[in-house]
């Protein structure tokens, strides 16, 4: 996964990400929208063949620091289901 800040200033980022699942972004999406700080959280996948996803994120604080907390909250999140399932299937 590559992540290019396209733009970033103390309200907004966007980012380009690639060679990314946009899956993976949605999670991450639905953890920054859960916060207070995060008044808009967006992806498009520019296109299907450059497998480029854009990500804009309007924030009250930094939005690269809730982009970062909302990352490491979706990894632990992703872990718990996984502690869940291994559990279920022994």
């Amino acid at each position: 996964m590559q992540i290019h800040v396209l733009k970033s200033d103390s309200k907004e980022a966007n980012l380009s990400i690639k060679e990314a699942d946009i899956g993976t972004l949605y999670v991450v999406q639905h953890e920054l929208l859960k916060t207070t700080n995060v008044d808009f959280a967006g992806i498009v996948m520019k296109h299907p063949l450059t497998n480029e996803i854009w990500m804009r994120i309007n924030s009250k604080s930094s939005p690269i620091k809730d982009a970062v907390t909302a990352t490491n909250a979706a990894i632990k999140s992703v872990d718990d289901l996984k502690k869940l399932l291994n559990s279920k299937i022994k």
